[in-house]
């Protein structure tokens, strides 16, 4: 398939630059993926579609405020993104301006608490870097990072929180498991209370998810990598919602991935842990999941691919094309789709 097939037009007002007040108040579009019947509604109906049974995955993992403002000795700002820690204070990260942070080259944040050098530059042109400091670094984080919100959203976050799902608690990710952001504790304790049980799985969102698809020939973009984890229960219940004839309902393409990264051909998933690089597009023959939510991507996106695959692509497309008539908000801090 060629990259094209998955282009549509999007006004660039539509793209959320700020998240609602209340996350719940989001639109919510249903996608039948039999039949292609679309649906409008609020966020809150998505109780309508849930049912006794079924079992809810979401993605429990928290953004690192992991963009950090230093400056050189000589003068001169420098902003690093932590991608992946490599275990002894070294981290791979993105950073800019790129040609200032060459080998050996020192880097100072904050009143001089944290100080890195950078050790070397990979393949990609990302910079490895080994950061100096007393105490906790994740605590010191905390303190002088910021949340390294996607490109394509240019206003500041006032409330850092709000780029958090209300259940993060694995902190790990570059980047927010956005489809999560329409839940509120509230929320999910009605739809416990309907009898839908509710699990989780982590996977730390890299930035490569914002990677553009570069090949004309799909099947030719190689995917980036992410850690992930099923944990015993989450498995368990999964195995026990399929015997007794409940759906598995991934909240997100990060859970997507992440069950059918583990599940194998025989439907059985059981605690794992590991990295994947799972690309899921139109051919792909799902193991584990029967319904999704999650947003509006991309166009030419690995993420619109991935619930094509799901949906079918005219099914997607045309259900793209009829929430930008009718000015739904896209991407990270847009509205919610359901596909069942």
């Amino acid at each position: 398939m060629n990259k094209t097939d998955f282009y549509f037009d999007l006004p660039p007002e539509l793209i959320a630059q700020t998240p609602l007040e209340k996350r719940d108040t989001s639109r919510l579009l249903h996608l039948d993926k039999k039949t292609g019947e679309i649906k409008h509604g609020h966020f809150t109906d998505i109780k309508n579609y849930l049912r006794h049974g079924d079992c809810l995955v979401l993605n429990d993992s928290r953004v690192l405020p992991a963009r950090l403002l230093g400056s050189r000795p000589s003068g001169g700002g420098i902003e690093l993104v932590l991608l992946r820690d490599l275990g002894d204070g070294c981290w791979e990260c993105l950073s800019r301006p790129g040609r200032k942070t060459r080998p050996g080259q020192e880097i100072i944040f904050g009143n001089g608490e944290l100080t890195a050098t950078v050790q070397s530059v990979t393949e990609g042109g990302n910079r490895i870097v080994k950061f100096h400091y007393d105490g906790v670094f994740l605590e010191i984080l905390e303190r002088l990072g910021k949340m390294p919100l996607p490109p394509y959203i240019k206003e500041e976050l006032s409330d850092s929180e709000r780029y958090q799902t209300v259940y993060s608690k694995e902190l790990g990710s570059a980047a927010a498991p956005t489809a999560g952001l329409h839940f509120t504790k509230e929320l999910l304790n009605e739809i416990e209370a309907m009898g839908v049980k509710i699990r989780y799985v982590t996977l730390h969102v890299g930035l490569g998810t914002f990677r553009p698809v570069k090949a004309e020939k799909i099947e030719e973009h190689e995917m980036h990598s992410e850690f992930c984890m099923v944990p015993k229960e989450t498995a368990e219940t999964i195995m026990e919602t399929k015997k007794s004839g409940g759906r598995i309902v991934a909240v997100g393409t990060t859970s997507c991935r992440t069950l059918e990264s583990f599940t194998n051909d025989d439907g059985i998933i059981k605690e794992s842990s590991g990295w994947t690089n799972i690309f899921i597009y139109p051919g792909y023959k799902f193991k584990c999941i029967d319904a999704l939510i999650t947003n509006f991507h991309l166009p030419e996106s690995t993420l619109i691919m991935l619930v094509s695959a799901l949906a079918g692509r005219e099914n997607v497309l045309r259900a793209y094309d009829e929430a930008v008539r009718e000015k739904y908000r896209f991407f990270s801090f847009g509205d919610a789709m359901m596909i069942e």
